[in-house]
């Protein structure tokens, strides 16, 4: 028999094919089962058209069998089949394809089936990903309606044969000889039913006709009849042989959202995504329009180990038409969503020839920007009417959203500043939890909510910064504030004061630090003149108090802010004390540093016995400088430069 070579295109062609196009091998069973599902389709979808009886979609499935000894791995299906002209047609020119064709010409002609034509299989070159793991794949047809059957075999580049065979019924068998071991690849894994199970289940469980292979299972062996029980006797067992589906066939989100309830999206989220919790939210949308698509999405109810790091990566699943093109999708979320588990399905997507990526992104663009709106706003339903599961999510992923304020220079700070939470010293309930009120914050509130209870004369939204809510709450630099009933907002994560910074102000009101170095506090007349005045009489004294701390410090001023505290640390310019300790923490060859400024309670006992060594001992001066200042790092959170002569100082103190 003369073998024929392939009209279309090179044995470089089929070589860079098979050895390029396609990222994984796995990817043959995908695409042969998908070359089955089609040929079924188009048989099914013919009869409607022409009227033809007797045949259902129950009647329809594919089937694999494996024979280890042989190293075959056989596909069989109940399709169309096709005659010797369409084996020559379809798989004799490379990138030629009959789906193509076929979903051409319905589309063309008036097609009163209910069902709309849905063919995966639209380029051809999907079968030629056979060679990836065969050494040679021969292909046994019989076209529905016709009494003849044709056999295709090939051995790869070198060309084709085709001749006539025998066959029972119409549809198609796709053998392959699987190729022996190497060291870098096992081939023999495709022949193993455990990697078959998995294969089908990850790329083709939503094949709508049922997957069918012999699968081996165990169960109690029978005692003979009439053989006494011996209950000592260890109970055994016996392999046998059963025909078992592979696929589910039915997409979850395919189903009638109304027909499925809350354990129905608990069990798949949980099966699917190898999660032990319930997700915090279900997101299931079906869009349909110039552009459609189904997205199945889920908020975890925790993180994943790996999520903070490096090795994470984040996408959605990405079907066409039941069969999964990609595993995981980057473009489908912007990072700040990069949390999200789920996937889309849609048959509008324009496929390049593996099936693997995306020919142009428009599509995908317009539906990640869809997907983008929809998560916020069932983002923004969930912290509305239930406050404390989104407590929970943004425990979980509240920081990633801060990143997202952050990254591109706030360039999507507007999309995110609405999720935003924090702990504040809003109380609506302090008096009824008064053996609680030590007891710190218990509510996260929204920017939103801070500015609607802003007071009338209050010009900015104030934060503070610390390690936790404890020691902000203990922090000097708040006394002012709270003693004028102003909401203060806690944050507790490094990257907050630089999301902060990158948001600038919200709803028209700027943000403002207590630890800046003005709060800008509406002041009485009187006030002002007597700040004003006692400023004037310690200029010397607090000049004096700046030089004895050689350039640690950009000032040193009396304060108005503390209470209780004398002293306290605050910073000038955009760098606050949080961001340089945030900075100098990361490995960086030059450390930053705030303009730091000293500021002394201005109604503190301190300032007289200052007043007094300036006069008397400026020695002695010097040391309470240093001692002060330290004691401002302490508060700060940060390590005096010297803490043995810090402690030396101190003990000299108590001593005198």
């Amino acid at each position: 028999m003369a073998k024929k070579q392939f009209k279309a295109e090179s044995k470089r062609l089929l070589d860079l094919m098979i050895n390029s196009i396609y990222t994984h091998k796995e990817i043959f069973l995908r695409e042969l089962i998908s070359n089955a599902s089609d040929a079924i389709d188009k048989l099914y979808y013919r009869s409607l058209q022409d009227g033809i009886s007797g045949m259902n979609r129950e009647d329809f499935s594919i089937r694999i069998d494996t024979d280890k000894d042989a190293r075959t791995l056989t596909i069989t299906d109940n399709g169309i089949g096709m005659t010797k002209e369409e084996l020559e047609k379809n798989l004799g020119t490379i990138a030629r394809s009959g789906s193509l064709d076929f979903k051409s010409a319905m589309d063309g002609a008036e097609n009163s089936a209910e069902e709309t034509i849905d063919i995966i299989g639209q380029f051809g070159v999907g079968f030629y990903s056979a060679f990836m793991v065969s050494e040679q794949v021969t292909v046994l047809s019989k076209a529905f309606g016709s009494d003849e059957a044709w056999q295709w075999e090939s051995k790869g580049a070198d060309g084709y044969t085709v001749k006539e065979a025998e066959k029972e019924g119409h549809g198609t068998i796709i053998t392959l000889v699987i190729k022996p071991d190497t060291e870098d690849e096992r081939y023999t894994e495709f022949l193993e039913e455990y990697r078959i199970r998995s294969l089908v289940r990850k790329y083709s469980d939503y094949i709508r006709y049922p997957i069918q292979m012999m699968v081996e299972k165990s169960r109690l062996k029978e005692s003979p009849e009439g053989a006494a029980e011996d209950e000592n006797k260890q109970p055994e067992y016996e392999t046998y042989m059963e025909l078992e589906t592979l696929n589910s066939m039915v997409p979850l989100w395919k189903k009638q959202k109304s027909s499925l309830t809350d354990e129905d999206y608990n069990r798949f989220y949980k099966e699917k995504y190898y999660d032990m919790t319930d997700p915090v939210k279900v997101i299931h949308t079906n869009v349909e329009g110039v552009l459609s698509y189904t997205a199945l999405l889920f908020i975890p109810g925790q993180a994943p180990y790996d999520y903070y790091s490096k090795d994470f990566e984040k996408g959605l699943q990405l079907y066409s038409s039941g069969v999964m093109i990609m595993e995981k999708c980057p473009d489908l979320l912007p990072d700040y969503f990069s949390f999200v588990r789920g996937l889309v399905d849609s048959q509008d997507l324009s496929l390049n020839i593996s099936r693997e990526m995306l020919q142009h992104d428009r599509q995908l663009k317009a539906i990640a920007q869809r997907l983008e709106k929809k998560i916020k706003s069932e983002l923004l339903e969930l912290l509305n009417k239930d406050r404390e599961k989104y407590a929970a999510f943004f425990k979980n992923f509240g920081l990633q959203l801060k990143y997202g304020v952050y990254e591109g220079f706030g360039m999507n700070k507007d999309k995110i500043q609405d999720l935003l939470i924090y702990y504040s010293t809003f109380e609506p309930e302090a008096e009824e939890n008064a053996d609680n009120a030590k007891a710190g914050p218990s509510r996260m509130v929204t920017l939103a909510e801070y500015v609607s209870r802003m007071k009338p004369e209050q010009k900015y939204i104030y934060y503070a910064v610390g390690e936790s809510i404890e020691k902000i709450d203990k922090m000097p630099q708040t006394e002012v504030l709270k003693d004028k009933g102003y909401e203060i907002l806690y944050m507790t994560e490094d990257v907050d004061e630089f999301a902060i910074q990158m948001l600038r102000e919200f709803d028209g009101k700027e943000f403002r630090s207590v630890s800046s170095d003005d709060l800008e506090l509406e002041e009485t007349e009187d006030e002002k003149e007597a700040a004003k005045k006692q400023e004037e009489e310690s200029k010397d004294l607090l000049e004096f108090l700046k030089e004895s701390l050689e350039g640690k410090v950009t000032e040193v001023k009396l304060s108005q802010r503390l209470k209780s505290h004398p002293v306290c640390l605050t910073a000038k310019g955009g760098l606050s004390i949080e961001m340089e300790k945030v900075l100098n923490a990361m490995p960086i060859d030059e450390k930053v540093k705030a303009e730091r400024v000293l500021e002394i309670n201005a109604g503190h006992k301190i300032v007289d016995t200052l007043n007094r060594l300036y006069k008397e001992d400026k020695e002695k001066l010097k040391v309470y400088a240093s001692i002060l200042y330290d004691q401002a790092l302490l508060i700060e959170g940060l390590t005096p430069e010297d803490p043995v002569a810090f402690a030396a100082a101190v003990c000299d103190l108590m001593t005198e």
